[in-house]
């Protein structure tokens, strides 16, 4: 398994007191393989994802990604992790708003070591960046920024995408074509992606589903 989570927990103070999010929550996923993570608006989504992504800290509970224990690692393992192992496409794009579209998209890749200039090649065409590739964040619409932030993340090939609502910012339409790209292009690179979703529509395109309700999997 890629992705092992067990019997998480995570609650935030507010101001009716301890809010508990995720409540002994369990859940795997392969290497390669992808899954969706469905649910209401604040059922604990987008947490589960910063907790995998060593952003956050569980209560309790361990979580287990390539084989290390995520709860474990100090600050600069994590910070290890999200270089080497996770890709992280949230829905903020974090494009570094001094380099270029090319440049960007080569930016993840060269910090872990794995720039491979075939398959950036590849991954920028196939997302039709190519066009786009002397451009600026800033002179970018939203959709092409997502689609920049999911090439970046794709090029480094790293083991594991944690994605959040990484179609967001895009209609229907595009949404399907780019959803179509990055699961075709994770299949390539044997990457196992975990989408978080609002669409049952976009959630059935991927190997798996897992509904969060009550801070568990239903």
């Amino acid at each position: 398994m890629i992705l092992t989570i067990e019997a998480v927990r995570k609650s935030f103070a507010g101001p009716e007191g301890t809010l508990s999010v995720l409540d002994g929550l369990d859940l795997t996923l392969a290497e390669g393989a992808t899954l969706a993570l469905t649910g209401e608006s604040g059922s604990g989504k987008s947490t589960l994802l910063t907790l995998i992504a060593g952003l956050d800290a569980p209560d309790a509970g361990r979580i287990h990604v390539a084989g290390k224990d995520v709860t474990a690692l100090d600050d600069a393992g994590r910070a290890a992790l999200r270089r080497d192992t996770v890709g992280l496409v949230f829905q903020q794009f974090n494009l570094i708003p001094s380099l270029n579209v090319a440049a960007n998209l080569a930016f993840q890749a060269r910090l872990s070591g794995r720039l491979d200039r075939a398959w950036l090649d590849e991954v920028t065409a196939r997302l039709g960046l190519a066009e786009l590739a002397t451009r600026y964040p800033e002179q970018l619409s939203g959709g092409q920024q997502q689609r920049v932030a999911i090439g970046r993340t794709l090029a480094a090939r790293p083991a594991l995408i944690l994605a959040d609502e990484p179609t967001g910012n895009l209609d229907e339409a595009a949404a399907d074509r780019v959803l179509a790209l990055m699961l075709e292009l994770s299949r390539d690179s044997g990457v196992a992606l975990l989408m978080v979703t609002h669409s049952q529509r976009l959630a059935g395109r991927l190997d798996r589903r897992a509904h969060l309700s009550r801070g568990r999997i239903a």
